[in-house]
């Protein structure tokens, strides 16, 4: 089977919308991650925990209906690990997040050479829809990823095994060496 029509596994967190039905009218949804969503959506992010995790999702469609927009905002109270002790770190997650979704037929070919527009921001960079459905699930689990402390730190925790070069009380004094030019100075100023 070539790689390309492997069957990527579904998102731990996954919460399909069909486009069709965001062109007839705007979509809110809220929604919140099950037990078993959470264990495996932490352990992909290398998480102790995720105690809990909403988002509230509001989709509309822009540019004539061709595209739509996901603007949301996310909660999420996860455990992290200590970067310096190992020890539990709980954290709590608020992000806010926009993407921008077009047809797969209306996104250039990745391979091909492009001209990028300056003027346009990431956000402007639509996101393709797979078979005209969008997964605000997988989009809320990777804002809460981009959310996350990339060095989180137990409280009264510090770091002190980074050496930052030789202490100078350590340093050697190496004795000095003869200039290989002193032979040469004494020639000069004799003549």
């Amino acid at each position: 089977m070539s790689p390309e029509n492997r069957a990527m596994p579904a998102p731990e967190f996954s919460r399909i919308v069909n486009a069709d039905a965001v062109r007839r009218a705007d979509v809110t949804e809220t929604i919140e991650a099950t037990e078993a969503e959470r264990r495996a959506l932490a352990e992909r992010l290398e998480l102790e925990e995720i105690g809990s995790l909403t988002a509230t999702v509001r989709l509309r469609a822009v540019r004539g209906g061709q595209m739509i927009r996901v603007s949301g905002t996310l909660e999420a109270d996860v455990v992290q690990t200590c970067v310096v002790s190992l020890e539990p770190v709980p954290a709590h997650v608020s992000e806010s997040f926009e993407a921008l979704f077009a047809p797969e037929s209306m996104i250039e070919d990745p391979g091909l050479e492009i001209d990028i527009d300056p003027s346009l921001s990431d956000e402007e960079s639509p996101e393709p829809m797979e078979n005209n459905r969008i997964d605000i699930g997988e989009l809320a689990a990777q804002h809460l990823s981009l959310g996350l402390d990339p060095y989180p730190q137990a409280p009264g925790v510090a770091f002190e095994g980074y050496d930052d070069g030789p202490d100078e009380a350590a340093v050697v004094e190496e004795p000095e060496k003869p200039n290989p030019f002193a032979v040469l100075q004494q020639l000069k100023s004799r003549s």
